[in-house]
C-alpha cells in the first residue's frame, strides 16, 4: 500500500515538462514554416492590394469612364489549346508564348480613330509569384498600336500579361492569359 501511494501523483511533472516541449518544438516549427515560404503580394491593377480594396469603386468608376470613350482590342500572339485542369472558376483564353514576343494593344476611339495619347504599361507576370515580373512603362504609339516588340519568356508555364492604359482619370485593365510550353 506504501508503494503505491507513494508514487501515484509523481507523474504530473513529467505531463507539464512534456507538453511544454511540445509547444515549444511546434511554435519553432511553425515559425520556421513561415519564413521559408515568404507571401507574395497581388499584383492585379498594376497596384498593392491595399490601394484597391481601398479605392474599388473609383477605379470601377474610371475603367467605365474609359469604355465610354475608347475600345480596345489585343494582338500579336496565336490562340493556344492549353487547357486548366481542376479549375472551379471559368476556363480562360490562353495565347501562346515563344522564346522572342510581339504583342500589341490597339486602342481607339469610338469613332474609329487611333488613340495615340495614352500611356500604356505593360506586366508580364506569372502567377502565384513575382520573381520573374518584366515591367514596360510608357509603351510607344507604332502603326497604329502600342507595341512590344522585346518580350521575352525563358521559362515555360502560365503568364499573365497585364496592361494599363490610361489618359487622365480615366483608365483601362486588360489581362491576357498566355503559356510557354
Amino acid at each position: 500500500m506504501s508503494k503505491k501511494d507513494n508514487n501515484s501523483g509523481k507523474y504530473w511533472p513529467y505531463m507539464i515538462l512534456g507538453f511544454l516541449f511540445i509547444g515549444i518544438t511546434l511554435g519553432y516549427w511553425t515559425v520556421k514554416s513561415a519564413i521559408s515560404l515568404p507571401v507574395q503580394e497581388s499584383n492585379e491593377f498594376l497596384k498593392k492590394y491595399q490601394d484597391v480594396e481601398k479605392k474599388g469603386r473609383e477605379i470601377q468608376e474610371a475603367e467605365a469612364k474609359f469604355d465610354k470613350e475608347y475600345r480596345v482590342l489585343f494582338s500579336g500572339l496565336e490562340k493556344s489549346d492549353f487547357k486548366e485542369k481542376n479549375i472551379k472558376r471559368k476556363p480562360h483564353q490562353y495565347y501562346a508564348l515563344k522564346d522572342s514576343n510581339s504583342v500589341a494593344l490597339e486602342i481607339t476611339k469610338l469613332d474609329g480613330t487611333p488613340a495615340k495619347d495614352l500611356n500604356v504599361t505593360l506586366l508580364l507576370t506569372r502567377p502565384q509569384t513575382t520573381k520573374d515580373d518584366q515591367l514596360f512603362k510608357s509603351i510607344p504609339f507604332r502603326d497604329g498600336a502600342y507595341r512590344v516588340d522585346n518580350l521575352t519568356v525563358k521559362k515555360k508555364g502560365r503568364y499573365i500579361l497585364r496592361f494599363r492604359a490610361q489618359k487622365g482619370d480615366a483608365f483601362k485593365f486588360l489581362d491576357v492569359y498566355a503559356v510557354k510550353k
